[in-house]
């Protein structure tokens, strides 16, 4: 109700503005503890136990500076970053765009961080305390050898990180998205796995949603072949379904409610395609709890979202997971894992 009435006032400012504004207002919440693995929601992905299925998506906190604050509103878990190895200023600005008509945001970021020695400082003042973090690393714009750079992110966070995620699929730096290609992402990981060490944190892949059909059999052999904890599917699109906001014709990733079905349907390919045998995390539209639920009867062990909480506000998290509690006693299910891929 608090954000219903201050949003209008949010929306009048230029939205990455706001976004800084709302990191800084989580900076200074009340500490809250993360929830606790044990109840009815708890799910188990890649040795990791989940106290819920909802996390926040990589974009919202890029420098890893309110995990916690996150955690403390709900969230099953938080994914920071993307961060890369050196400090990037990311592309001209402006470069995010609220498309309130559409409840969709389009942003062409271009990996904006601090670097990764700063979130490692940051992250290490945090050792210790409770919640689930995933970690997600990226490769600079300018990097001479990109496959170095994941390399040098993976070893240097993977002491910090609950799970790393490998983010080959945003479409705001320029070549990334061909390391989706086979044998790129098969020299790609055998790089990060080696970097990460024998006893590091679970690998997770995020991808496009842009990918043919080819592409997600290569993705899906090569997950299965060298163990990757998840896939997460999917990132933002570089398609453009009909949009009705002002902001419609601009370059970049667009996020939100247009994502959906486009997101759900890739979730299902791989499924497909898995066979089940890789642990997959749905994003991409997702608003609701009847979202996550679908997200998950279609296949995904995890969901997350990012764009629907810049309509819904910091409570979205207790309303998904609160709903999500009715669904699965709706529909029959003793927990969550008994209701992956039951569609």
């Amino acid at each position: 109700m608090i954000y219903r009435l201050i949003r209008p006032a949010l929306f009048q400012l230029d939205a990455e503005r706001a976004h800084r504004l709302a990191i800084a207002a989580m900076k200074h919440m009340p500490a809250r503890r993360p929830a606790k693995a044990g109840g009815s929601l708890t799910t188990s992905v890649a040795g990791i136990e989940f106290p819920n299925p909802l996390g926040m998506a990589a974009g919202f906190d890029k420098d890893g500076e309110v995990p916690d604050a996150l955690l403390g509103l709900g969230f099953g878990f938080a994914e920071i970053g993307s961060i890369t190895p050196f400090h990037q200023a990311g592309n001209p600005k402006p470069r995010l765009f609220r498309l309130a008509r559409d409840r969709a945001v389009i942003n062409r970021m271009g990996f904006n961080n601090l670097g990764g020695q700063a979130a490692a400082l940051r992250l290490a003042k945090r050792s210790g305390q409770p919640g689930i973090i995933g970690i997600n690393i990226g490769a600079n714009k300018d990097a001479a050898d990109r496959v170095a750079d994941y390399a040098q992110m993976a070893s240097l966070m993977a002491p910090l990180a609950t799970y790393l995620a490998v983010n080959i699929s945003s479409p705001n730096t320029p070549g990334l998205r061909a390391l989706q290609d086979e044998s790129a992402l098969t020299g790609l990981l055998d790089a990060v796995f080696e970097a990460r060490g024998d006893t590091g944190p679970p690998i997770f892949l995020k991808v496009a949603p842009d990918l043919e059909p080819a592409d997600i059999d290569a993705i899906s052999r090569i997950a299965i072949e060298k163990g990757l904890g998840a896939l997460i599917v999917s990132n933002t699109t570089i398609s453009r379904p009909p949009l009705t906001s002002r902001h419609a014709g601009e370059a970049g990733g667009l996020s939100g409610e247009p994502l959906r079905d486009l997101a759900l349907q890739r979730l299902r390919d791989f499924r497909k395609a898995t066979g089940g045998a890789v642990p997959l995390v749905g994003v991409g539209g997702i608003a609701n709890a009847q979202d996550a639920w679908e997200r998950i009867r279609a296949g995904a062990s995890l969901v997350q979202l990012y764009s629907a909480m810049v309509y819904e506000g910091p409570g979205i998290a207790r309303t998904i997971t609160s709903g999500l509690h009715k669904l699965m006693l709706r529909d029959g299910f003793a927990s969550i894992a008994e209701a992956v891929g039951s569609e």
